[in-house]
């Protein structure tokens, strides 16, 4: 035998059901090469975004070092203020949103950093570290612009805002498709960006036209700061109406479904905004959801597309192989193959979109329990949020946790979206498989066999609960007026030994569903930092939750609506140019002047009513005594749980006449 017609049996070429897939990209897909390069416009948006920084910082005085060289400019620009409430949430929100889309790209390209250079794969690790650094540091003037609250900090924002939505919306244009993993996964995994970055470039114009108005009222300029802190304290000095005791509701199914979708629905409350780095964690937590749906949906459903276009007569050898006879005919077998192939691209989409839908309500209903939270705090009802009595202050491991929030949540919902979709797709297969299938065609009812097998043990099961529970309500349980006692103890007894084995037997199905319940329950809220899926005892080994803990600490000491109320009216009254003596009376009588009542004749009345308030704000916010006057008295004797012992409750006046000899002195 020639060996030229000797056959190779180590060559694999013949072993696939079609012909050989042909590597060559189509000519759609070939490699595109816009007028803009990446790499070119990164490298000029970093030289733009270096200058504007330097612009800007001339527009920020120097505290500390060399206050008196150039005016104190310039100084150190930071990128927003996230514990004030004058930070504009939604430049924020927006920045974060691209920041976040760019760093899927770091993860899933192949260039982490698009700067023209060649990647090994031994530095390709390096470079990805280096573009978590670039990205932010890229995008610092857009947020920064809105910091320096001038018409050139607006003016400079539009353009970069202008430059990088422009940027990308060229080059999208020129080349929507991607090569990888999935042809249109390039521009729909822009759609946020560009969003953002729209956003941007529509919020820097209409400042830079309200800048003009604003400035010729300073006034207004200057309450603008504050006039969430003056709802705040309207809503709190508001006399509220009474409840009506004898009105009885009616509608008692109906108020009870309207306060838990009420529970899972962020509705907005007047005298209460959100802090700003909430809102920033909410939108990233937004965009990552649907980054990662995208990214999931993208890798897997073209693919069992693919597969399921791909099967041809030739894969029923490969079943009868393995021993799997589906089918006497060629034509069948391929039809159930692509039949069961559509079932498993059913249930992914299913479990992604159920994933989903947990994901955003765990968000709405996290929204919620924010502002319970910091409004329990505000009282000083620690007990109520951290289960303990603590005091409120931050410390280093919380300001660590403060500044790690956002990045906490955008990774939990990152990671607990992907462990739902791969649980619920698991539950979605099994139940198409085990019992829709069979039920439709009539064939492969495994699961029907065994639970007809096992029909005596399971009645009897049930049979067995149910005595006991017909038994303990008509036989051991005494009812005496509105007293209930145990009886027939004797038979108690009996019955208790009796069905010990079947107590066994149905304990170790409680075992299965309590393991299976919890396990769900984690899963549903991994996203959720506000609550520990650990016990109430052990939750301080939670990290998420000690994070939460650590950001609520910071929050509210730092961003208390009273007290930042009363320090803006101290400012107010330095401007004013006010006497010493007005200003330490004003430091008592803060709460009368932001409520906007009338000055009375004399001052010793105005003097009244201004400690009557005073004494009042004090009752509803009882943690802001330890910000008053430290040397009178000690927080833990006058506050417990939110609410001012009784001690200290009937005696208010002599603690403000210990602060009069105070201010005496």
């Amino acid at each position: 035998m020639d060996s030229k017609d000797e056959v190779n049996y180590m060559d694999y070429t013949d072993w696939y059901i079609d012909d050989p897939v042909d590597t060559a990209l189509p000519a759609e897909l070939a490699p595109c090469n816009p007028i803009i390069r990446v790499d070119l416009f990164h490298i000029s948006a970093a030289g733009v975004s270096v200058v504007v920084l330097v612009l800007l910082s001339f527009f920020v005085k120097r505290r500390w070092m060399w206050r008196s060289w150039c005016g104190g400019a310039p100084g150190l620009l930071h990128p927003a203020g996230f514990l004030e409430s004058d930070c504009h949430r939604g430049i924020a929100a927006a920045v974060f949103g691209v920041l976040v889309c760019s760093v899927c790209a770091v993860a899933i390209d192949s260039t982490p950093l698009p700067i023209g250079l060649h990647y090994s794969k031994e530095t390709k690790e390096y470079w990805k570290i280096a573009a978590l650094l670039y990205y932010p540091a890229l995008y610092y003037p857009l947020l920064a612009c809105a910091t320096v609250k001038n018409k050139v900090g607006y003016l400079l924002g539009s353009l970069l805002s202008w430059l990088h939505s422009g940027v990308l919306i060229w080059q999208k244009v020129e080349c929507p498709l991607s090569r990888e993993p999935y042809k249109y996964y390039s521009l729909l995994r822009s759609i946020p960006q560009l969003l953002c970055l729209g956003f941007l470039s529509v919020v820097y114009p209409v400042l830079l036209l309200r800048t003009g108005e604003k400035s010729r009222n300073s006034t207004l300029r200057w309450w603008q700061a504050d006039e969430y802190y003056m709802d705040y304290l309207r809503v709190l000095l508001k006399k509220r109406p009474s409840k009506n005791s004898a009105s009885t509701d009616q509608s008692c199914i109906s108020s009870k479904v309207r306060t838990l979708l009420r529970s899972y629905v962020y509705i907005p409350m007047k005298g209460f905004r959100i802090p700003p780095k909430l809102t920033v964690s909410v939108t990233v937590a937004l965009v990552t959801v649907y980054q990662v749906a995208l990214l999931l949906v993208v890798d897997v459903v073209p693919t069992l597309q693919k597969m399921r276009a791909g099967v041809h007569e030739e894969f029923s050898y490969v079943l009868e192989g393995f021993g799997i006879n589906l089918s006497d005919k060629r034509a069948e077998v391929i039809r159930i193959v692509k039949y069961y192939f559509w079932i498993v691209e059913v249930c992914y989409i299913s479990a992604i979109t159920t994933s989903c839908c947990f994901t955003l309500s765990m968000l709405m209903r996290s929204m919620v329990l924010h502002r319970e939270n910091l409004l329990s705090l505000y009282r000083g009802d620690t007990g109520k949020v951290f289960n303990v009595q603590r005091r409120i202050r931050p410390s280093q491991s919380a300001i660590v946790s403060w500044m790690s929030f956002t990045g906490y949540q955008v990774a939990h919902v990152a990671l607990g979206l992907s462990i739902q979709l791969l649980v619920f797709f698991m539950c979605f297969g099994l139940f198409a498989f085990l019992i829709v299938v069979p039920i439709l065609h009539g064939r492969n009812l495994f699961l029907f066999k065994i639970l007809e097998t096992m029909w005596p043990f399971w009645l009897a099961l049930v049979v067995v609960l149910t005595i006991q529970h017909v038994l303990a309500r008509f036989l051991f349980l005494h009812k005496d007026g509105k007293t209930l006692s145990i009886t027939n103890r004797r038979g108690l007894y009996i019955f208790t030994y009796l069905f010990f084995m079947f107590n066994v037997l149905i304990g170790s199905i409680v075992a299965v569903w309590r393991v299976g319940l919890t396990a769900v329950y984690n899963i549903i809220h991994f996203c959720r930092l506000d609550m520990s899926l650990l016990h109430r005892g052990v939750e301080c080994f939670d990290p998420a939750y000690r994070c939460y803990v650590g950001f609520l600490l910071v929050e509210v000491s730092h961003s208390h609506p009273v007290m930042k109320a009363f320090c803006f009216l101290l400012l107010r009254s330095q401007d004013l140019g006010l006497s010493r003596g007005d200003r330490c009376k004003n430091e008592e009588e803060g709460i009368q002047l932001m409520s906007n009542l009338t000055l009375a004749k004399t001052a010793r009345s105005r003097r009244v009513r201004a400690r009557w308030h005073l004494a009042f704000t004090l009752l509803r916010n009882p943690i802001l005594i330890a910000s008053r006057k430290p040397e009178v008295c000690s927080v833990a004797d006058l506050v417990s749980n939110g609410e001012l012992n009784s001690s200290s409750q009937h005696s208010p006046d002599d603690n403000l006449t210990k602060s009069e000899l105070c201010e005496k002195e």
